[in-house]
């Protein structure tokens, strides 16, 4: 709910100008940007689907001026159709005619024909949308724009300079990205085959284009417009086009910006591990030219997805590259091998102007079931399995794990990206039958990793049980025989609740096994953290931050990724860690806490929700077909770990990337 004084947000047009005491005041049920932050109250908000007022010591034709500014900015960087480019500059003429006192009343009729073209006729979202809260304010607010052209007078507030206008562009793909990548930019790179434009975009908030172009579970895909018409567009699966062309012809790193030259002021940053956030965080540092020294316990860089994620699904060879690419940054030094103590981090706070925290969740939680026992033989968690699988195939560190998984029966118990990966090993390192209980459904599972996943997954040969539970592990002197497993049913809540998970007694099952692979969740090794520090810590023992800078409760000590969140995606971890180094980019240089403009309005559009999923998409041609990769089939890849998606060809791409719409939306406030 959101305290207002005129707002058309949604259609919801509430009124409150004839309404004295404030406390009367109707409320919007949107979620309006009424606190810009901790030290602006916001004055307006306008935006794709309408505007807001918070006060009414707003100039309304100013406030239309500027966004029609803001918007004519952007056109004249687009220039991708004649109704969005000179549409927009002739709003703003206009516009600006008015507020200074030279405006006709023709202005007003020419400014809502040219509105009406701009609806029908641009090629893309910003351009249908600008004119919507354009022609409110002209409606809703008709005598302040009449006065001004009658009496032929400038707008009281015309000169002033007491307000500033902070505008945004997003798009819904984008703002449910959590890297909040400009995904329509990347699109159209790929479309036109520009793959300096593609990567550019892409790495301007994603340095691993390898990686999330292939293991991301695509929440972005969830909020494509393209699906209110036909099928969302493969997002993730263009991310990568550009990435592997450069790779593929060994060109020179494309980067957002060229990298700085190492400043000279002594500054420096230590990030704690090598995984997806602190290689993210090392990256947007190094570029602005700040030292960064990166402490790794193993001897390979990259985190969980290098010991965690198979070959089949990301292959080493990619994401080294991705790793290249920030560790060849003149400003970045590593250092493997080297376990981070208690009185280590102490060292190493005191050496460094500031410290990520960086470090995984590597410690397998337990099933919480009767008679478990990691000391049996057979119990193996999901952490210490996967090591060991990628450790061999990708470097040849120990030994196989068909040494001991082939012939023998896997039950694996989870629902998730780990879980998925370690039924999947199990079945190409030999495993007779490999079974994954889950608690939940089918739908659940996929909404957890993706429908490719689960369905590649099928194919290869394991059994899902849904709805089921380990009740006992059974051993005979500490080796795992057998597991009783609980079915439970959805019962619905006849109060109207949410259904609740009940047992089916007496349908138990025994299903005899060799090995319980617990992939539940996994946990923060917290030897790292000095106790008396007294670091305050979530309720899932992680560490707390506010989850918009990502500083702990101690100044200068943040946290990014798994440490902080817990088991999460790695685009996820990505998106904290550039804010992250964002943060850290001007605290160790002034000693404070501060979001840049964009950050701020990134918050507040993905509070507001950009994607409407009950949209009626129309003045586009539907059912294009959704371009699909090729996949190795089942009989090819069942014993090996070769890549299974082997991405699109270059007609499929464009032909996907012609299927995005360009839903761009501006959003700008007044402080």
């Amino acid at each position: 709910m959101s305290n207002v004084y005129f707002s058309t947000w949604q259609g919801e047009v509430i009124d409150n100008r004839n309404i004295a005491n404030q406390e009367d005041w109707q409320e919007s049920g949107a979620k309006l940007p009424v606190t810009y932050d901790s030290n602006n109250q916001t004055k307006a908000f306008v935006g794709w689907d309408g505007f807001a007022l918070f006060t009414k010591e707003v100039d309304v034709v100013k406030l239309a001026v500027n966004y029609a500014r803001q918007y004519q900015e952007y056109s004249e960087m687009c220039g991708r159709c004649a109704p969005g480019k000179w549409g927009g500059r002739i709003l703003y003429d206009m516009l600006d005619k008015i507020a200074r006192g030279e405006g006709e009343m023709s202005d007003l009729a020419h400014l809502k024909e040219i509105s009406s073209t701009m609806k029908t006729t641009s090629k893309c979202e910003i351009g249908k949308t600008v004119p919507v809260p354009i022609l409110q304010m002209v409606e809703y607010f008709e005598d302040d724009f009449f006065t001004l052209i009658k009496e032929q007078k400038k707008s009281p507030w015309y000169d002033l300079n007491d307000e500033k206008y902070i505008a945004n562009i997003t798009a819904p793909c984008t703002d449910m990205c959590p890297t909040h990548i400009d995904i329509p930019a990347y699109i159209e790179g790929v479309r036109d085959m520009d793959f300096s434009a593609t990567l550019s975009a892409t790495r301007d908030t994603m340095p691993l284009a390898h990686v999330c172009g292939r293991v991301c579970p695509h929440p972005c895909e969830d909020a494509c417009r393209r699906s209110n018409l036909d099928e969302p567009i493969s997002i993730m699966e263009l991310k990568r086009v550009g990435a592997d062309y450069e790779t593929d012809h060994d060109l020179p790193w494309i980067h957002p910006v060229k990298p700085a030259k190492p400043k000279k002021d002594g500054k420096k940053v230590a990030i704690i591990g090598a995984g997806p956030a602190g290689l993210t965080t090392a990256y947007y540092l190094a570029i602005q030219g700040i030292s960064v020294t990166i402490f790794e316990e193993l001897s390979v860089l990259g985190g969980e997805v290098t010991v965690g994620v198979p070959e089949y699904r990301m292959p080493f060879d990619k994401y080294n590259e991705d790793i290249k690419l920030v560790t060849e940054l003149d400003c970045v030094e590593v250092v493997t091998n080297h376990r981070v103590s208690a009185n280590r981090l102490k060292e190493i706070e005191e050496e460094f102007d500031a410290t990520l925290l960086a470090f995984g969740t590597r410690l397998s939680k337990a099933i919480r079931c009767d008679n478990e026992n990691p000391e049996f033989n057979g119990y193996w968690g999901a952490i210490e399995m996967l090591d060991k699988v990628n450790l061999w195939h990708k470097f040849q560190i120990g030994s196989p794990a068909s040494n001991e998984l082939k012939g023998k029966t896997v039950v694996c118990v989870g629902g998730g990206f780990t879980s998925m990966d370690v039924v999947r090993c199990s079945i190409r390192e030999g495993a007779k039958r490999v079974v994954m209980l889950y608690r939940r459904d089918m739908k659940t599972i996929i909404r957890n990793t993706t429908e490719e996943e689960y369905t590649e997954a099928v194919e290869e040969g394991v059994e899902f049980i849904f709805y089921s539970a380990i009740n006992t592990i059974i051993d005979d002197n500490g080796t795992i025989t057998a597991v009783i497993v609980d079915k439970y049913e959805l019962v619905p809540d006849p109060d109207g609740g949410r259904a609740k998970l009940v047992k089916i007694e007496g349908a138990e099952e025994t299903i005899e096994c060799d090995y319980v692979i617990p992939a539940v969740s996994q946990a923060c090794d917290l030897q790292i953290l000095p106790k008396d520090w007294e670091l305050e810590m979530t309720s899932w023992g992680t560490l707390q931050t506010n989850g918009k800078d990502y500083m702990t409760s101690r100044a200068g000590l943040f946290a990014a990724g798994d440490c902080e969140y817990g088991p999460m995606t790695i685009v996820n971890a990505v998106g904290q860690a550039r804010r992250a180094a964002s943060t850290i980019s001007r605290y160790i240089y002034d000693g404070k806490i501060s979001l840049t403009d964009k950050e701020i309005m990134e918050d507040h559009m993905n509070r507001l929700k950009v994607y409407n999923k009950k949209e009626k998409i129309t003045g586009w041609m539907p059912g294009l077909p959704r371009e699909h990769s090729e996949k190795l089939d089942t009989a090819v890849r069942i014993d090996n770990n070769k890549e299974v998606n082997l991405g699109f060809t270059a007609q499929e791409a464009q032909a996907e990337a012609e299927r995005c719409m360009r839903c761009y939306y501006l959003g700008m406030v007044s402080v």
